[in-house]
């Protein structure tokens, strides 16, 4: 039973490629998604494997490796790990905008599901999610982002801003670009663009760019005698943009093996102090620069 419970902001700094393991469409190397909202999200597993394949580069304690995570399956002395990721869920999503270069997306929906979970660790999150009239409609905070005072444009598509609601849309904004982001001056600019430029479009619009707004990266296999491309070596892979955010809860038990034993509280605070806003690798293409996202733990 797990006893402490936590929520991780994973925000990207380059493209994040967490492989879905079979393609249906034309893209050969998709993302993995959920089933049913078709989000980008991450995988728990993947998550959990990354921090593991990592720890002593994140400068934690190599004999500690099976304790928090578990041994490795051909162990005679197998056990459970202390800790465990569940799948990261879409917050915001970075989608191009005429003005402004781009604008951090989410839905009603999407807040919703983060609320929730940052709730349920005890995190208190004091505002309330406007809701978007329909279709083709959107909330913001920032004005500067429209042409003609009403009217936003995201990729080929325009958007009827609706007042009212700015004010709260600039506390969630804030309140996320403080929860979100690493603190520091590297981030400052980040910090103040999520704050300004998040914008709040109807749950149906949202989920047509998390489908089909992604980075998709054309590759090619070059045979090594004529120079030339391989027959069959042309292929396209999916990858989560930069700038995305994500949430996953993070759980933690007492350990179950041999020796002294770690409280929930200590396995909690040793995964915050190697997790908690470094730069980690999650995913498939690390040795071309892909997955490279930070991390930030709140709770528990």
């Amino acid at each position: 039973m797990f006893e402490k419970q936590a929520a991780v902001f994973l925000y990207a700094l380059s493209p994040v490629h967490m492989g879905a393991g079979s393609a249906v469409g034309v893209i050969d190397n998709p993302i993995q998604r959920e089933r049913h909202t078709s989000h980008p999200s991450f995988a728990g597993s993947g998550i959990k494997g990354a921090m593991r394949h990592g720890w002593e580069g994140l400068g934690g304690d190599k004999t500690m490796l099976d304790r928090l995570f578990g041994p490795a399956a051909q162990s005679d002395k197998l056990h459970a790990g202390a800790i465990s990721f569940g799948d990261a869920q879409l917050v915001a999503f970075p989608v191009r905008s005429l003005k402004g270069s781009f604008v951090y997306a989410t839905s009603p929906q999407t807040l919703a599901r983060a609320q929730r979970l940052l709730r349920m660790v005890g995190v208190d999150v004091e505002w309330s999610i406007p809701k978007v009239d329909g279709e083709g409609q959107c909330r913001l905070g920032n004005d500067k982002l429209l042409i003609d005072n009403k009217k936003l444009h995201l990729e080929a598509f325009e958007y009827t801003a609706t007042d009212g609601a700015g004010d709260t849309l600039k506390k969630i904004a804030g309140d996320l670009a403080d929860k979100a982001l690493p603190t520091g001056e590297a981030f400052k600019f980040f910090r103040d663009k999520l704050a300004s430029d998040l914008v709040l479009l109807h749950d149906t619009d949202f989920a047509y760019f998390a489908q089909y707004a992604t980075l998709v990266e054309p590759h090619v296999r070059i045979n090594d005698d004529t120079g030339s491309a391989d027959d069959g070596g042309l292929f396209y892979s999916e990858n989560l943009p930069p700038e995305a955010i994500l949430i996953a809860p993070l759980l933690a038990s007492k350990t179950r093996s041999a020796g002294e034993a770690m409280t929930a509280d200590a396995v909690i605070g040793t995964v915050r102090e190697r997790m908690d806003g470094r730069l980690l690798q999650l995913g498939g293409d690390a040795t071309t620069g892909r997955g490279l996202v930070t991390a930030r733990i709140h709770g528990g």
